[in-house]
């Protein structure tokens, strides 16, 4: 039994007939009607009732197309796999993330890897300036980053938007306030990282502060989230600005409020080219999670 004569047999059911057959598969109509006839008398049943009008199944034949399918996709799966292989795919993702625990990637990692059919996927935690040369250099497959979309040599795909949330005094924003804006801070120092420790996020709220008519008044610097919220709880009133990664910590005294002017996305970072298998795999994952 030869692979091409399952594809010939399949092909004659999916059309009705050899000569739709053969068209289909660019081939002439007799080796199509040849090979069926070696794979009827090799298996020792007849497989179409042929007459001058229609070509229909036999009983034999229903029975055996769904054992045929299977055995091309099979072999399509190890042809694929094959190809995976040569182009140097050896089913481990290696994805950079940041130093701080990422509730929304570590989601799309266990959605990636809970069928068990995908890639292993192994997580590198770094700077975003490691992240980036690794994944430039090859020592990364990708790397997921926020706020920055572009760096040379690279290829920047969204995943998805996250909102920014921002911390005050409560007597500054009360709870019940159903939204802030920047503007609403504006008279309060903002306490934010040196620029070298994030460039991007830096320059996404200066610009937005500027944008909303105002230039910040610099306060402390921020330090870790909860060490910077017992600092505004504590301090002279002053606020930040973040992104959770995960759940943020409540501090009494402080109220975080989501803004409604700015977001940050989060990007994959891969090298220029198609899409590897295991990329691919970890794109589909997000889709799944975030929808």
């Amino acid at each position: 039994m030869e692979i091409r004569q399952l594809e010939y047999f399949t092909a004659v059911a999916d059309t009705g007939g050899f000569g739709r057959a053969a068209t289909s598969l660019h081939i002439v109509q007799a080796a199509v009607s040849q090979q069926i006839r070696r794979l009827e008398r090799e298996l020792g049943v007849r497989l179409f009732d042929r007459s001058t009008r229609h070509v229909r199944l036999t009983d034999a034949g229903r029975r055996l197309l769904p054992e045929a399918r299977a055995v091309l996709a099979a072999v399509e799966r190890t042809r694929r796999l094959a190809a995976d292989l040569a182009a140097g795919d050896s089913g481990l993702l290696r994805l950079g993330i940041g130093r701080a625990y990422d509730a929304g990637t570590y989601r799309v990692v266990a959605a990636a890897t809970s069928a068990g059919s995908g890639p292993r996927v192994e997580t590198h935690r770094t700077t975003l300036d490691e992240r980036l040369s690794g994944v430039r250099e090859g020592t990364l497959d990708a790397a997921v980053v926020r706020v920055q979309d572009s760096a040379p040599g690279l290829e920047f795909t969204p995943l998805w938007t996250d909102p920014l949330y921002v911390a005050a005094p409560t007597d500054v924003i009360p709870p019940t306030r159903d939204s802030v804006r920047l503007t609403d801070l504006s008279a309060l120092p903002l306490r934010m990282a040196p620029r070298q420790n994030n460039p991007a996020f830096h320059d996404l709220i200066l610009d937005a502060c500027r944008r909303g008519g105002f230039d910040p008044v610099p306060g402390p610097a921020f330090t870790t989230l909860l060490e910077t919220l017992h600092d505004i709880a504590g301090g002279e009133p002053s606020w930040t600005v973040f992104y959770p990664l995960d759940k943020p910590p409540a501090v009494p005294g402080v109220t975080l409020h989501r803004l409604s002017d700015v977001t940050t996305d989060v990007n994959l970072v891969t090298r220029p080219g198609p899409a590897t298998p295991a990329i691919r795999h970890l794109l589909a994952a997000v889709r799944e999670t975030t929808g």
